[in-house]
């Protein structure tokens, strides 16, 4: 009987997603970028076209039955290559996410719930990285280090955790004067049970949907960087530095960069829609 409440909720929950088209055709995207990504060598018509093959009898070649996006300056397939930059794109994500969302939240926890110094403290440094323009940070980084993969996740990590810090900060302030949070301090339990028993819980939902936004900016955010020479270097398919390689050639090889751009665009589309599938979900402000 108690866990009725909770049943009922969960189904609500995915009727209003289910319910929802935009969602749906996100998870769909979604799920078909991350299936391109990880089955590319099996999908792939030309899998050894990743490396620094040259091929200058098919260079510059328009799509055709062979050559479902055409072909680049060295003869590769397009579309081999787009799909292996998905793998790029979303090994970024992973990387990125996976080390800024839980400094961001433990951060923000702690900021909310302890108060006086400590939120001082990081509040005060959080908004300073937030006042660093990330793209300026990054081409300094850039700069600095060898352009590759590892270093631009490093790029990238060291601005985005201030975001989830702000946003679980907000939450967990909130949450800290609850009556709940006072009958589990009453019973007895520590703050470390409290941060992550009690709070973080009640902060998923926001930073699911924030984590699933923030996937988008940053595949744009890394195509960005590799279009402006920072990113994962050559000859790695990356999806900035294909559209990069393909611009010179416009109007004429307008497919160089149709097919790279279209799938920047198609990613980015995918978990946008399905992030906002889950705000409605969840009906939470991310």
């Amino acid at each position: 009987m108690e866990d009725r409440p909770l049943l009922s909720a969960g189904y609500m929950s995915w009727y209003r997603f289910s319910r929802n088209p935009a969602a749906l055709i996100g998870a769909f995207i979604v799920l078909s970028v991350v299936a391109m990504a990880v089955f590319a060598p099996l999908i792939s018509p030309f899998p050894t076209h990743i490396g620094s093959i040259v091929d200058f009898r098919h260079r510059h070649g328009a799509p055709d039955a062979v050559h479902w996006f055409g072909t680049d300056k060295a003869g590769r397939d397009l579309f081999t290559r787009t799909v292996f930059g998905f793998r790029v794109s979303l090994l970024l994500v992973i990387g990125v996410l996976g080390i800024s969302v839980p400094i961001g939240t433990v951060l923000g926890l702690v900021a909310g719930y302890a108060g006086g110094w400590a939120e001082w403290l990081i509040t005060g440094f959080t908004n300073v990285m937030l006042a660093i323009p990330p793209l300026v940070m990054a081409l300094a980084i850039g700069n600095v280090l060898e352009p590759n993969l590892i270093n631009a996740m490093l790029a990238i990590t060291l601005l985005w955790w201030t975001w989830h810090a702000r946003l679980v900060y907000r939450v967990t302030a909130s949450l800290a004067t609850e009556d709940f949070i006072e009958a589990a301090r009453l019973s007895g339990a520590g703050p470390i049970h409290i941060l992550f028993r009690e709070i973080l819980p009640n902060c998923m939902a926001v930073i699911s949907v924030k984590t699933t936004l923030d996937a988008a900016f940053v595949i744009l955010f890394g195509a960005t960087l590799s279009f402006l020479g920072f990113g994962v270097k050559p000859p790695t398919p990356d999806l900035g530095s294909m559209v990069a390689d393909g611009r010179q050639f416009l109007p004429e090889k307008w497919w160089e960069v149709l097919a790279p751009g279209f799938a920047i665009f198609y990613a980015t589309l995918g978990f946008n829609l399905l992030g906002d599938g889950l705000r409605d979900m969840f009906d939470v402000e991310a």
